[in-house]
């Protein structure tokens, strides 16, 4: 099946996705650099921080200096992360500059709940209804259901089409008996499990299930096909994605150390260009974003086309 979307939606979460696992403090003030940086480059949505337990993810133990400290661009909108009330009431605070939603969180994989959350399945589908209840009562929009882990499990393995939707139909049921109204669907490649043909069943299985939901695709580089497997997301008409510039980051709780992260934004900007789908997203600036973040980890990181650059000057050359 081929049918291509006119135009994709592309979340840049390099910050936040970043900037949690780097091992040394990156000093506020670079985090704040690359998220103007971003802002320049046409991207319409930023994850810029994440407002979790500092003792756990010292690398965000700045994330009110670093959302106080950005310039925001029209047109684009900031998002944070958070797991808890203490963490909603921290983001609360930047109201005005971050845009609040809440998502319910499932995986399709107990061990890792187990490993990230430390809480079977039935625990987090019931502190999920805690979670749930916390926004509602502080007017939070609850419009996400993300599925962490949907195609396989460093822990446990493969995780079959079947053993995720069962995952997802949970979490869909807990949506509608706490009457939330979900517009989109994130399937999270978490450690890297993922290739086409594994995408195309689980977008075809999900959209089967849940028409009226948008599908959105959080895909890992973990083993070298993560932008192989946006492009069958492509193919199938996936117009929302996640994505890291430079492919900074990665899953701190997925036993892989050192393992690439999300794909890299240019990367999948350039992916999409080539194939005809808009971004909105100046390629070359994000490259040089790209360039920043790996002079701020001072580390070479992942992607490919921070060294390599586009195709355009090639093509206005020859």
């Amino acid at each position: 099946m081929t049918d291509l979307p006119s135009r994709v939606d592309i979340t840049e979460e390099g910050p936040r996705e970043g900037f949690q696992i780097e091992p040394g403090p990156i000093p506020t003030a670079d985090k704040i650099a690359l998220i103007d940086a971003l802002s320049a480059t046409g991207a319409r949505r930023i994850q810029v921080a994440s407002f979790v337990n500092p003792k756990i993810v010292p690398g965000w133990a700045d994330a009110e200096a670093v959302v106080a400290g950005f310039t925001p661009r029209a047109g684009v909108e900031y998002t944070a992360l958070w797991f808890n009330a203490a963490g909603l009431g921290r983001v609360q605070g930047f109201a005005g500059r971050l845009a609040v939603q809440g998502s319910i969180t499932v995986t399709g994989s107990e061990a890792f709940t187990k490993k990230n959350l430390n809480r079977s399945h039935a625990e987090q589908l019931e502190a999920q209804r805690k979670h749930v209840a916390t926004h509602q009562a502080a007017s939070v929009p609850m419009n996400r259901v993300s599925l962490q882990a949907a195609f396989g499990c460093n822990y446990s393995g493969a995780v079959p089409a079947a053993q995720a939707m069962a995952a997802l139909h949970d979490a869909m049921r807990l949506a509608a008996e706490t009457g939330c109204s979900i517009e989109k669907i994130s399937l999270a490649d978490s450690m890297g499990w993922a290739n086409p043909a594994l995408v195309e069943r689980l977008v075809g299985a999900v959209r089967e299930a849940y028409p009226a939901q948008k599908i959105s695709l959080h895909l890992h580089d973990t083993r070298g096909l993560g932008i192989a497997c946006a492009a069958a997301g492509l193919r199938l008409g996936v117009s929302m994605f996640d994505a890291a510039v430079a492919g900074l980051g990665g899953c701190p709780f997925a036993g892989h150390p050192g393992a690439p992260g999300n794909i890299a934004t240019e990367e999948l900007v350039f992916l999409c260009e080539e194939m005809g789908v808009a971004t909105g997203i100046d390629l070359d600036a994000l490259i040089e974003a790209a360039k920043l973040a790996e002079r701020i980890v001072g580390h070479r990181l992942p992607s490919n086309l921070l060294r390599s650059g586009g195709l355009a000057a090639f093509r206005r050359a020859a």
